[in-house]
């Protein structure tokens, strides 16, 4: 695997591919690498032969409050994952290279519709952040494929229209989230829990299949499931940020025609935030 920091170190390795007539991937993290990236990584060598990976912690995602200084750089160790996964190259680009201007004068891309609300409703700008760096790396890269993960759900939503809206050439696969043995879902963040809150982050998601069982089974006074699912959180120690019931496809409330959902829901546990999804069928 090798290892690139300029775009013209990039282009040159994926025209070099591309010569070869390979299928490219392309998996954008932020690094701090754990299985969930890794299943990424897997799915794009089954289905490409040439994968790209990059990491790069965007600044134009995060909010002022937010963990930008603090997020883990854990390069040495990522790229030994990566390696050991299969792929082929990785991007490591700095801020000044992705955002030569500044990110004050950069162009930036907005996504409406369906990065309304839940995080985007907590996050204000978090979602132009993550289209515009989606979009310059799509640009960078012009993979025939870029994968995702599920937990991340409305991130995903929100990079499936931008393609589609500007007409770009690459397919956008979905990959299932990845949990720990006790159910949580794997994020970076997780390493920021104390002993005593990861031990009790599993709670979230056991409260959102609660929640699920009772839909399941016919039950649709969700403002009342609501309260519980929020009285439940807290007994285990979280702040609600938001829980919602959304159409699977199109990312809108959920209604009477809907049949494919998805449960969504943001929680803080000390001032870690965690997030979490169950896509399931009526």
């Amino acid at each position: 695997m090798n290892t690139v920091q300029t775009l013209q170190q990039l282009r040159a390795a994926i025209s070099q591919a591309r010569s070869a007539d390979k299928r490219i991937a392309l998996v954008p993290t932020m690094g701090n690498l754990h299985a969930g990236h890794i299943a990424l990584i897997k799915q794009a060598v089954e289905r490409a032969d040439f994968v790209v990976a990059s990491i790069f912690v965007n600044p134009l995602q995060f909010g002022p409050n937010e963990d930008l200084d603090s997020y883990p750089r854990t390069l040495a160790e990522d790229q030994s994952k990566l390696f050991d996964a299969g792929c082929n190259l990785l991007f490591t680009p700095s801020a000044e290279d992705m955002y030569p201007q500044g990110m004050d004068q950069h162009t930036t891309v907005s996504v409406p519709g369906v990065s309304a609300g839940l995080c985007g409703g907590s996050r204000p700008g978090h979602f132009d952040g993550v289209a515009t760096v989606v979009c310059k790396l799509l640009n960078m890269v012009q993979p025939d494929m870029a994968l995702f993960g599920e937990k991340d759900y409305q991130q995903l939503a929100v990079i499936r229209k931008m393609v589609a809206d500007l007409n770009m050439p690459v397919q956008i696969f979905g990959v299932p989230i990845v949990r720990d043995e006790d159910g949580l879902a794997l994020s970076s963040r997780n390493g920021y829990l104390s002993a005593q809150q990861r031990a009790s982050a599993p709670a979230l998601q056991q409260c959102m299949q609660a929640v699920k069982a009772h839909i399941k089974n016919g039950r649709n006074d969700y403002a009342v499931l609501f309260e519980q699912f929020n009285t439940d959180l807290q007994a285990a120690g979280f702040r609600l940020d938001y829980v919602e019931l959304r159409d699977a496809l199109s990312l809108q409330l959920a209604d009477a025609n809907s049949t494919q959902l998805v449960l969504l829901a943001a929680a803080y546990l000390g001032t870690t935030r965690l997030i979490d999804n169950l896509i399931f069928e009526l």
